[in-house]
């Protein structure tokens, strides 16, 4: 997984390892101390998602890829627009993927809404076409904004959140756009990936909600005698995670 030492690559980072997967991550250079207690869990290296010489050879031997880096805001004037945040870095781990023997990758893109920038919908969009026209398997997950729970956010989010989550707005359009707490999502992207589900190529936040309630009532109904026990407050894989990682990775010296 790419994304490594970020705020949405260490949360499904987390997740996948509370699913009891295997993860290997890709970190920047110069962010291996953002991993923190990932360091020890994963298999990680670091690699430049911007430089298709030092993704060669990342990727073999596993199953999939699940692309995270990217930004919702650019800096033209640094020389990073959305083109190159967006779609170049998911150009450049889908060509890791097919030089690398691996099948199956997951994008985690955007949902256009109104508060999202049109630029940012763009770039992904592109990216999302890439991986068709490559001829992956892919799952791209269209993901609203994220929040961690706890955090003071503005009250208009706070409200679309709540009404995103309550039906039968949630059954609408504002349950695919409104804000989600970023562990739910980080959930659900795990389940998408080790439930290798190759007849959906769109998720949306409401999809995965669907898809994290029908897990739990699926293992209630099997009486899952081997899951694990109740995590204390201080015990859930989620705790570990730092409250100020960045959201994206963006290249150094001005994408150079």
């Amino acid at each position: 997984m790419t994304g490594g030492g970020t705020f949405l690559g260490d949360n499904i980072a987390t997740a996948l390892l509370a699913e009891g997967a295997q993860v290997s991550l890709l970190v920047r250079p110069g962010a291996e101390d953002r991993l923190g207690a990932l360091a020890q869990h994963t298999r990680w290296s670091t690699a430049d998602v911007w430089s298709p010489a030092s993704l060669r050879g990342k990727a073999r031997l596993h199953a999939a890829v699940i692309h995270t880096v990217g930004s919702l805001r650019d800096d033209p004037a640094a020389g990073l627009s959305f083109h190159r945040l967006n779609f170049v870095s998911a150009r450049n781990v889908a060509n890791m993927c097919v030089s690398d023997g691996v099948g199956r990758m997951l994008l985690i893109s955007g949902v256009r809404a109104p508060w999202i920038n049109r630029g940012y919908i763009q770039s992904k969009r592109d990216a999302e076409e890439y991986l068709v026209r490559l001829g992956l398997r892919c799952n791209i997950i269209r993901a609203p904004l994220l929040y961690k729970p706890g955090r003071s956010r503005p009250a208009f989010f706070r409200l679309m959140s709540l009404l995103g989550a309550l039906p039968p707005l949630s059954w609408l359009h504002l349950g695919r756009i409104a804000p989600m707490p970023v562990d739910t999502l980080a959930r659900g992207v795990a389940q998408v990936a080790l439930t290798n589900q190759d007849d959906k190529a769109f998720y949306y936040a409401r999809d995965l909600r669907r898809l994290l309630k029908h897990n739990a009532a699926a293992q209630a109904r099997a009486g899952a005698q081997a899951r694990l026990r109740p995590a204390s407050k201080n015990e859930s894989p989620f705790d570990s995670l730092d409250e100020d990682l960045p959201f994206g990775w963006t290249p150094r010296d001005g994408g150079q």
